[in-house]
C-alpha cells in the first residue's frame, strides 16, 4: 500500500476528477489524502478521500469562491490574467505550507494538477516522485499547437507556427511574475533550474482528460504522456457537487431537447442565457437552462420563450437526454462528447476558446466566439447543429474513443507503475517487509 497525495486547486472542475482518481486508488488498497484549504474540505466531505488543511491564513473559509465569482465576472484576457494572480498567490501559499505537511503525512507520490505549477517543485524538494495531471485542457507547449487560451484552428504551415510563438510569448508575459517566485524557489532549495514552461511538468507520466483523437495533432509530446479520457466513475455521479435543488424530469416534453449550461464559474453572466433563450425561439425543442448556482435568484430569469430554468440541475443525467448542448467549452464540453451529444460553444475565458477550437476541429459542434456573439449568429450555429446528423455522428466517434482510452482505471493502472518504480520511500518500505 502506498500513501498518495493530491494538489489541485478548490474548483468543482479540478476536484471531481481528483477525488474521482483518488477513490479508483482507494479501492485498490492505497491512502489518499487531499491537500487543500479550509473551505475544500466540506466539498469533498462526500469523498472517501482523507483531507489535510493548509493555507488557512492566506485562504480563510469563503475567499475561493468569492474569487471564482469574481473570475466568474471576467472574459477574455481579463479572465485569464486574474486566473494566474490567483494561482501565484497559490503558489506561494503551498511553497510554505505544503512540504511539511506532506512530509508529516507520510505521502509516496504526488498527484499535481498541470495548472498547479509549484507541485512538481515541492515534490523535487521532498525527493518524492509526481505525476501531472491534466484536469482542464493540456497546456503543454509546442511550436504547432495554438496556445491553449486562443480559438485559433489548428494548422500545419508556417505563418501559423509563427503566430502560435508569438501567443506564447504573451502567456509567457502574463506569468513572468509566477515564473520568478517557482525559479526563485527552485534555488532557495538548491534544486536545478528550469528552462521552459514545460519542465514543471512530471517526467514519469503525464495523463489527460481527452481522448487523443479530440486534441490537435501534437509532435514534440513526451513519450510518457497518456490520453486517459475523462476521470469518471462508472455511475455518473460526481463526489463534489453544489447542493442540487430538486429537479423532475416531468417537466421535461416529448419535443427534442437542448440544453444550456455555463457551468458553475462562468454562470454569472444572464446576457448570454438571454441571447441563449431568443436564438432558440421558433425552433421545435425544449430549451433546459441551468444557471450553474442552486442560489440563484428565478425571479430574475425572465428569459425569451419560456424556457424551463433551474439552478443547478443533474448536469450530466440531462446531457444524455440532449439532442444538443450550448456550452462555454469547460469541462461540460468533455461531458457531452462522453456521452456522444454534440453542442455550440460560446467560449469566455481560460483555457475554453483551446477546447472549443478541438470540438469545432473533430466536427462535434460549433463555436460562436464571445465576442462575436449575438442572437442570429448564434441562432445559425444552433439550428445547424440541431438539424445536421453529421455533428452527433462525429460526436459519438468521440464517445468510442473516450470509452476505449480507458479512463480512470487505465490512470490509476500508470500511477501504480510509476510507484513501483519511482518511489524510494516505498521501496524502502517494501523491502523492510
Amino acid at each position: 500500500m502506498a500513501h498518495i497525495g493530491i494538489l489541485c486547486p478548490g474548483a468543482i472542475g479540478h476536484l471531481n476528477p481528483m477525488c474521482n482518481l483518488g477513490a479508483a486508488l482507494l479501492y485498490r488498497k492505497h491512502k489518499v489524502t487531499l491537500f487543500g484549504v479550509p473551505e475544500v474540505k466540506e466539498k469533498i466531505s462526500q469523498s472517501p478521500l482523507e483531507f489535510y488543511e493548509i493555507g488557512a491564513s492566506d485562504f480563510p473559509p469563503g475567499s475561493i469562491e468569492k474569487m471564482y465569482a469574481q473570475l466568474g465576472q471576467l472574459t477574455g484576457l481579463e479572465g485569464l490574467k486574474f486566473a494566474i494572480q490567483f494561482f501565484e498567490k497559490e503558489a506561494e501559499m503551498l511553497f510554505r505550507d505544503a512540504p511539511q505537511a506532506i512530509r508529516d503525512a507520510g505521502v509516496d507520490l504526488l498527484l499535481v494538477d498541470q495548472v498547479t505549477t509549484s507541485g512538481g517543485t515541492i515534490a523535487d524538494h521532498l525527493n518524492l516522485p509526481f505525476i501531472t495531471i491534466c484536469n482542464a485542457l493540456p497546456i503543454n507547449r509546442e511550436p504547432g499547437i495554438p496556445p491553449y487560451f486562443t480559438p485559433w484552428r489548428y494548422q500545419n504551415i508556417w505563418w501559423a507556427r509563427l503566430r502560435n510563438q508569438l501567443g506564447n510569448m504573451l502567456i509567457n508575459y502574463l506569468t513572468q511574475s509566477m515564473w520568478d517566485v517557482l525559479v526563485q524557489q527552485r534555488k532557495e532549495w538548491g534544486l536545478p533550474p528550469h528552462n521552459n514552461r514545460n519542465d514543471f511538468y512530471s517526467p514519469l507520466a503525464q495523463m489527460a482528460q481527452l481522448p487523443q483523437e479530440l486534441d490537435f495533432p501534437r509532435e514534440d509530446i513526451v513519450p510518457w504522456f497518456h490520453y486517459t479520457g475523462p476521470l469518471k466513475n462508472p455511475s455518473n455521479i460526481e463526489p463534489v457537487s453544489l447542493d442540487r435543488q430538486a429537479f423532475s424530469f416531468e417537466d421535461l416534453n416529448d419535443k427534442p431537447l437542448i440544453y444550456a449550461s455555463l457551468g458553475t464559474l462562468q454562470s454569472h453572466n444572464w446576457d448570454i442565457f438571454h441571447c441563449i433563450a431568443e436564438a432558440c425561439l421558433g425552433i421545435d425543442a425544449q430549451l433546459v437552462i441551468s444557471l450553474g448556482n442552486p442560489n440563484a435568484d428565478l425571479s430574475k430569469a425572465n428569459f425569451p420563450g419560456n424556457p424551463l430554468v433551474v439552478p443547478f440541475p443533474p448536469h450530466q443525467q440531462l446531457i444524455n437526454r440532449s439532442k444538443l448542448v450550448i456550452t462555454h467549452a469547460g469541462s461540460t464540453a468533455v461531458s457531452c462528447l462522453s456521452s456522444g451529444v454534440p453542442m455550440v460553444a460560446i467560449p469566455i475565458t481560460t483555457d475554453q476558446p483551446g477546447m472549443a477550437a478541438r470540438v469545432a476541429r473533430a466536427g462535434a459542434g460549433e463555436v460562436v466566439l464571445l465576442k462575436k456573439l449575438n442572437v442570429s449568429k448564434l441562432k445559425m450555429a444552433i439550428e445547424r447543429v440541431f438539424e445536421d446528423n453529421t455533428y452527433r455522428d462525429n460526436a459519438e466517434k468521440l464517445c468510442s474513443a473516450i470509452q476505449e482510452a480507458g479512463g480512470v482505471n487505465y490512470a490509476a493502472d500508470v500511477i501504480e507503475q510509476v510507484l513501483h518504480t519511482n518511489s524510494p520511500a516505498l521501496n524502502s518500505r517494501l523491502h523492510s517487509q
